[in-house]
């Protein structure tokens, strides 16, 4: 995202989407506890800033703002969450500003493992997460492929120069996902 941007004064903000429920105490009572519990710590930097950073410091920076999602931010979250429902809310990182570069959220597919779902039709061929949701805010979402033993699947949805940059400077990583290699049958 940063080397993408020009403007070295501009931000760039990027959240991880972490599971709360697998950081909790197991000994607290969730039994009247449905749903997900989730958060998405954010963290954000310069342009300049992050242009200047090697790439493990730029992941200590990412490390450190996982690391902040604890047992009792999620506590607190809950709390947060019953004095505040039913209304609706937004994590703050989905805001774009005005000094924003760009915003994008990291999620994982994990534990969506499509390859082990069957709707009455036999295993599906392809899964995929993306949706078009319309906001300024990009997302990058890898999960298991289905069609490829040890493979993943890299959702990204960006605004087209990060996704040009994607394509130039990290082709040997990633590569278009096609007919072929989802290794769909002709009778579709």
């Amino acid at each position: 995202m940063a080397e993408g941007g020009h403007d070295h004064s501009k931000k760039c903000k990027m959240g991880i989407v972490v599971d709360g429920l697998g950081r909790l105490d197991r000994a607290l009572s969730l039994e009247n506890y449905l749903g997900n519990l989730v958060s998405i710590p954010s963290d954000e930097a310069r342009v300049g800033e992050i242009k200047m950073m090697a790439l493990n410091q730029v992941a200590d920076v990412v490390h450190k703002c996982v690391e902040g999602a604890k047992e009792e931010h999620f506590l607190g979250l809950i709390d947060w969450v019953e004095l505040h429902r039913p209304k609706q809310i937004v994590a703050k990182v989905y805001f774009k500003e005005s000094n924003d570069e760009a915003t994008v959220v990291v999620s994982s597919g994990q534990r969506f493992i499509v390859s082990e779902m069957d709707f009455g039709g036999g295993r599906p061929d392809f899964g995929s997460y993306y949706f078009p949701w319309g906001g300024q805010t990009g997302y990058v979402m890898p999960m298991q492929s289905i069609s490829r033993e040890g493979d993943w699947v890299v959702f990204m949805h960006l605004p087209e120069k990060h996704l040009d940059l994607v394509e130039k400077e990290a082709s040997h990583v990633f590569r278009p996902v096609t007919p072929a290699y989802l290794k769909f049958r002709d009778d579709y």
